[in-house]
């Protein structure tokens, strides 16, 4: 028996790998988040599949179900929402499986920035505007961040930012974020990738707040900030297709 953790990417019942497609369908035991998916995605599983949303159940809660299928043998689907590698509380949950002598592995998911951005057409690192992505999170209803990682350390290095889990303090953070990057930077909230009730809202550090106080989201929304997401951005041709590169083949020990 098996907990399989799957990234279920945004949530859309078509951003899934054929990996966690076979294994939704063939696992007894399917546990997943409701808050972030869209239903649709459930269709992926057996017709006798046992179906357990999490959205109410704490860790002990949630591991108990775990235990309860290894010990009748039947292998567990666990759906997470976006990638296991970002905020899935993956490790909280596998170090209790361990404790356990629990089986498990990880089947990676389409991340909820890259849904977000293939969205909007945007690439995120663009030539001499911005080179690096910085995923974060900021504190609210939920465990201190690390005093290291203040958003307005990272705000400095005017890379394009991506906010998890920040959508109910948009005000707040984009006032942290004016001083570095000034107030018409652009922000592209999008909540809900690709599912059904998908929304795109598109602004600035100045205006954005009220964009999504009047759209009235509160959960399962991406806030990109960055000039790499200018519209019709104009930029320089990177070394990548510059035709007077020199292309001869690497070599050496590193190539």
């Amino acid at each position: 028996m098996t907990v399989h953790f799957i990234g279920a990417g945004p949530g859309a019942a078509d951003l899934l790998t054929l990996r966690a497609v076979t294994l939704l369908r063939t696992s007894p035991v399917c546990l997943y988040a409701g808050t972030y998916l869209d239903p649709e995605m459930l269709a992926h599983c057996g017709p006798d599949t046992e179906l357990i949303d999490t959205q109410g159940l704490d860790l002990d809660r949630i591991i108990e179900h775990c235990a309860r299928a290894d010990a009748g043998g039947r292998d567990v689907a666990r759906l997470c929402s976006g990638d296991p590698s970002l905020y899935s509380a993956l490790t909280e949950q596998t170090r209790r499986l361990d404790s356990l002598g629990i089986s498990w592995d990880v089947t990676p998911g389409v991340p909820a920035y890259a849904a977000a951005a293939a969205i909007v057409g945007s690439e995120l690192t663009v030539p001499e505007v911005a080179q690096s992505v910085v995923l974060t999170r900021t504190q609210a209803r939920s465990t201190a961040m690390p005093e290291s990682e203040r958003l307005a350390d990272f705000a400095r290095t005017r890379a394009t930012l991506v906010l998890h889990l920040a959508i109910t303090r948009i005000d707040e953070l984009a006032g942290e974020l004016v001083p570095d990057y000034g107030r018409d930077c652009p922000v592209v909230v999008v909540y809900r990738a690709g599912q059904p009730r998908q929304r795109v809202l598109r602004g600035t550090l100045a205006d954005i707040g009220g964009q999504v106080r009047d759209a009235g989201f509160r959960q399962a929304a991406v806030i990109m900030v960055g000039r790499a997401l200018t519209p019709a951005l104009e930029c320089v041709q990177s070394h990548l297709y510059d035709p007077g590169r020199d292309r001869q083949p690497l070599s050496g020990p590193g190539a």
